[in-house]
């Protein structure tokens, strides 16, 4: 299952209505309670152009390194053919956000086998091949 941005956004910002889940799904990713994880290492370069109007470089970087830390998260960095890939999904699918489309294309590979992407954005459930679950409808095992 790949982990989209707006969890990690959430994650780092202090109000954030997605917060609280973000920090339940976190936790059961560190517990292993979630398994077979993955994350795009474009999430830094999003969190970078999200945050960089609002908060200092140094508080953006010490973010950046807390999420690229954590335990039981496989992250994956976008290849050429990923990238490709992502500029397809763009225009085959309307598509604005480079970021989404870069997840997407992730998503599509083997790399997830799954081709799971929890996230909010609806973007995702007009593209076949990838199946979206609502993190807040994640039904986590304790």
């Amino acid at each position: 299952m790949l982990i989209e941005s707006d969890l990690f956004i959430a994650y780092m910002k202090k109000n954030d209505g997605l917060r609280s889940t973000a920090e339940e799904i976190f936790k059961a990713i560190q517990s292993n309670k979630l398994e077979n994880i993955q994350a795009s290492t474009s999430i830094i370069h999003e969190l970078y152009y999200v945050f960089s109007d609002i908060a200092p470089i140094s508080t953006i970087l010490s973010n950046a390194a807390k999420i690229s830390t954590m335990e039981n998260i496989t992250y994956i960095d976008p290849t050429r053919e990923i990238q490709l890939s992502a500029l397809e999904v763009m225009s085959s699918y309307r598509l604005t956000s480079i970021f989404d489309a870069i997840y997407a294309a992730t998503a599509l590979t083997n790399l997830v086998p799954d081709h799971i992407i929890l996230s909010t954005d609806n973007a995702y459930d007009k593209i076949p091949g990838i199946t979206r679950l609502d993190p807040r409808n994640l039904h986590i095992q304790t």
